[in-house]
């Protein structure tokens, strides 16, 4: 890993998006956020906030996500988020807003590492537009959940496996391995 400059992207840590499907993801982010925390790399932390008469609203019809205090990031991580290089707020799946894709290249940011809340959505279309960005994208599979249940993370990491690669899925364990003390 030499020669790289990476990221850690926490999507969507909200209270929202915790239930008793995605609950379980929270201790492995913070444990996986303290630990990147220690080797000094950047964090950044996204919250999405849906909107009256978004395409969520109109085409999903799903409405939630608009207020406090479901928009607000999980009490377990919101001392990390003070810490954090930015916050990122985003009406739209990825993290690459206008803000998010100026942040990483301002940064020169190569490889970012992917955990988050939900797995078959937001970190999947952070992951795959990070490839399409000629970046480098991990997806960090036991430090991402989602909020719809086993199956709907299960579909993200098989669509993720097909879209940026097999290789580029890693637990926390790898993340150790591939980006600590660097």
């Amino acid at each position: 890993m030499s020669g790289t400059h990476a990221a850690l992207i926490v999507i969507d840590m909200q209270n929202g998006f915790i239930n008793e499907r995605s609950r379980h993801v929270v201790p492995r982010v913070v444990e996986l956020v303290e630990r990147w925390e220690a080797t000094g790399r950047p964090i950044v932390f996204t919250r999405y906030y849906n909107y009256p008469d978004s395409p969520f609203e109109r085409l999903i019809h799903w409405s939630k996500m608009q207020h406090a205090p479901e928009t607000e990031i999980v009490p377990e991580l919101r001392r990390q988020a003070t810490r954090a290089r930015a916050v990122l707020d985003k009406p739209i799946y990825s993290y690459f807003t206008s803000e998010g894709a100026d942040l990483t290249a301002q940064e020169g940011w190569t490889d970012l590492v992917f955990c988050g809340v939900a797995t078959e959505s937001c970190v999947l279309k952070s992951a795959v537009d990070a490839f399409e960005r000629s970046l480098t994208p991990w997806l960090v599979t036991d430090a991402s959940a989602s909020h719809g249940g086993p199956a709907a993370h299960e579909a993200g990491i098989l669509v993720a496996q097909r879209f940026v690669g097999a290789g580029q899925l890693i637990d926390t364990k790898t993340v150790g391995e591939l980006f600590d003390g660097r």
